[in-house]
């Protein structure tokens, strides 16, 4: 996917549309470059929408009619250079998979573009079109299945919020792409843009890219059990207290050995790592809203020792806490 840097002028973003878009998918990144400023004050991004549906394309609200955004230009007339394309994903992304007109421009125009970018499901169409053939790439989690089965020369990274394979961005969906077009301004601008871009839209600077796409609690199972809930909920609610078995098996009335047996045949995972995955989360929340040392958020989110904080992050984000601190933009 060819294409220069653009130095000496605004850098081209094209999002690529159809109907049934989802409108977060596109407006979130969106306000990402067309935010970026030179240093003489002049737009470091030009965006372009392009669809095949002019002079409007509609947009979804979470699967709802939403809005019809003006469209720019069709595919075809995209002759100049194209830094980045974008392909936002959306509730009728399956139908849009087998259009093959739009396929044919996700391959036109990716071939013309310095990288690809997806968002949400539509890394569903970025493999339609045979640009995530062999690569690593991640989607929303309610399309990870699909983007598994139907496209199995695809690497597909799990719980993730965005993946870069070469030239190929994909992201987890919703603001996970504010996440990912922060991480592209950071390329292209460096990291001081970046925080102060961040800071304007009141965003963080950038989240880790293996930080997974949903809280530890709400990608459990409903476990049956009503005295389990109460458990799962003490840990999220108090995760500095005691979340022993002993101490999570007498909230929930069952004796040590019956609570570890119940808790693995309902929720798949033992009391330990869940609550080592609580931890993690609100260790994370933490480092990301306050200035407290290492030590103190391990205390409060329930770490022995700020070196055991370190363990788990590394065994549960893949990344040491300090990495989630440097990705917060200065006050």
């Amino acid at each position: 996917m060819a294409g220069s840097e653009g130095t000496t002028s605004a850098r081209h973003v094209v999002f690529l549309l159809h109907d049934g878009c989802e409108l977060i998918d596109f407006a979130g990144p969106a306000a990402v470059f067309g935010a970026v400023r030179t240093r003489r004050g002049r737009p470091a991004y030009r965006i372009t929408v392009a669809s095949r549906a002019t002079p409007g394309v509609r947009l979804t609200t979470a699967g709802a009619g939403g809005v019809v955004v003006a469209v720019d230009a069709a595919p075809r007339c995209l002759a100049d250079e194209l830094d980045t394309l974008v392909v936002p994903g959306g509730a009728r992304v399956a139908d849009a998979a087998r259009d093959t007109a739009l396929l044919g421009d996700v391959r036109s125009l990716g071939r013309q573009a310095r990288r690809v970018v997806s968002v949400s499901s539509g890394a569903i169409l970025l493999a339609a079109a045979g640009l995530l053939h062999g690569r690593r790439a991640t989607s929303h989690w309610t399309a990870l299945d699909r983007l598994r089965r139907d496209y199995p020369s695809v690497d597909v990274a799990p719980d993730v919020l965005w993946v870069r394979d070469g030239d190929v961005y994909t992201s987890a969906g919703a603001t996970t792409g504010i996440d990912l077009a922060l991480a592209l301004v950071e390329d292209d601008h460096g990291l001081a843009v970046a925080h102060e871009l961040a800071r304007r839209l009141v965003v963080f600077a950038r989240r880790p890219a293996g930080q997974p796409q949903r809280s530890v609690r709400m990608s459990l199972p409903p476990p049956a059990t009503p005295s389990l809930r109460q458990a799962l909920d003490l840990a999220v609610l108090d995760p500095g207290a005691d979340l022993s078995v002993g101490a999570l098996a007498r909230r929930a009335a069952m004796s040590p050995r019956h609570f570890s047996r119940r808790f693995q045949a309902e929720l798949g995972t033992t009391p330990a790592r869940y609550v080592e995955s609580v931890r993690v989360e609100a260790a994370r929340q933490l480092l990301e809203q306050s200035g407290d040392t290492l030590e103190v958020v391990a205390k409060s989110a329930g770490f022995r020792s700020a070196e055991t904080m370190r363990r788990a992050f590394l065994r549960t984000l893949g990344v040491p806490p300090g990495a989630v601190r440097r990705s917060v933009p200065c006050p």
